[in-house]
């Protein structure tokens, strides 16, 4: 933006901040903007296809080395090692974004409160669409928004809501994808969650351990970390998984910056708007306590699991590296683990 001069500071500001207001992938929607200020829809979806493609096709490459060769003990290795750093990256985001998003008891409230629903049952966007209409209602949120949560679960959308090891198929996946990009709020460690109560717990497509090893090379590949779900795709349903997946999950935040583009000058001076946000952040955050807590039962099993997590912890807390470093680390503990036999 300096160098090339393409947009005032004060309006990559405003788009910044705005794109807080919207579900999907920050990042990967700030991409996007720029491509729509340079070019309008073009340039947009011009932006955003190269900034996903290439991440993308490095995850699906993974992907496919892991359906090929993920029993074999030299790659085994690699990821007993990364998934306890994964889970310590995991528990990081929920503290660094539970201190932002949730800054007052009322919060604090709505986020014990999501967190209950999903231990209780509840699915996963159910509940987080259900802490925003509450949080909403209690910030004094706008009718309009009420009436878009309340009738989005009254329609069953949420992942939660499908019977336990139903078979996939290729639109199922794609729906599935197209339902969580659709309302993912914050992080993109946000999508743990919606991963973890739907492809997990109720349709029964993945194991946890398959899910962490899906989040590890979401971490250590460039780009957005919802390539994930390109990984995912794949073990679910080969190439064409991959590509239902990752169409899935990132179709909605073309069309949200679309829209949102030419509204960011009302948007940012709106309170309203910010209130439904704060609401979405802070049941994010309950609902990704839950799931790392479930996760870390399925990860620490082992002592040298144990002695990975602290040393991870110890680095991001204290040193503060970088998760990219961290995962590095991690990948040669778990070799060095493997050949002296500990795990």
């Amino acid at each position: 933006m300096s160098r090339r001069a393409w947009m005032a500071r004060q309006r990559f500001l405003d788009l910044m901040g705005a794109t807080n207001l919207i579900p999907g992938p920050n990042s990967t929607e700030m991409t996007m903007h720029l491509g729509y200020e340079r070019s309008g829809a073009a340039g947009l979806v011009a932006a955003g296809t190269g900034f996903i493609l290439p991440a993308a096709g490095i995850t699906a490459a993974l992907a496919w080395l892991y359906v090929e060769f993920g029993v074999l003990p030299a790659v085994e290795s690699v990821l007993a090692g990364v998934r306890p750093a994964v889970l310590v990256i995991i528990l990081a985001a929920v503290w660094k974004l539970g201190r932002r998003a949730i800054p007052d008891w009322r919060l604090a409230a709505i986020a014990t409160a999501v967190a209950a629903a999903v231990a209780g049952g509840i699915g996963e966007v159910p509940a987080i669409l259900l802490g925003g209409l509450a949080g909403g209602l209690f910030l004094q949120l706008p009718r309009v928004f009420n009436a878009l949560a309340a009738s989005w679960f009254a329609l069953g959308l949420g992942p939660g809501a499908a019977s336990a090891a139903s078979e996939a198929s290729l639109p199922k996946l794609g729906l599935f994808f197209l339902k969580v990009g659709s309302v993912l709020y914050g992080s993109g460690y946000v999508l743990v969650a919606f991963l973890e109560g739907g492809l997990v717990d109720s349709y029964g497509w993945l194991t946890r351990q398959q899910l962490l090893d899906a989040i590890a090379v979401g971490q250590f590949t460039p780009g957005p970390v919802l390539t994930t779900a390109t990984f995912v795709g794949f073990l679910v349903g080969g190439l064409p998984g991959a590509a239902v997946a990752t169409a899935g999950i990132f179709l909605p935040a073309f069309g949200f910056t679309w829209i949102l583009n030419p509204l960011v000058a009302k948007l940012r001076a709106s309170a309203w708007t910010a209130a439904f946000l704060d609401a979405i952040n802070a049941s994010a955050v309950g609902l990704m306590a839950v799931v790392a807590i479930d996760l870390g039962q399925a990860t620490l099993y082992s002592w040298p699991a144990w002695i990975i997590a602290v040393v991870a912890a110890a680095l991001l807390f204290l040193a503060r590296w970088p998760a990219m470093r961290v995962v590095a680390v991690a990948v040669a503990a778990g070799w060095v683990a493997s050949a002296g036999g500990w795990q």
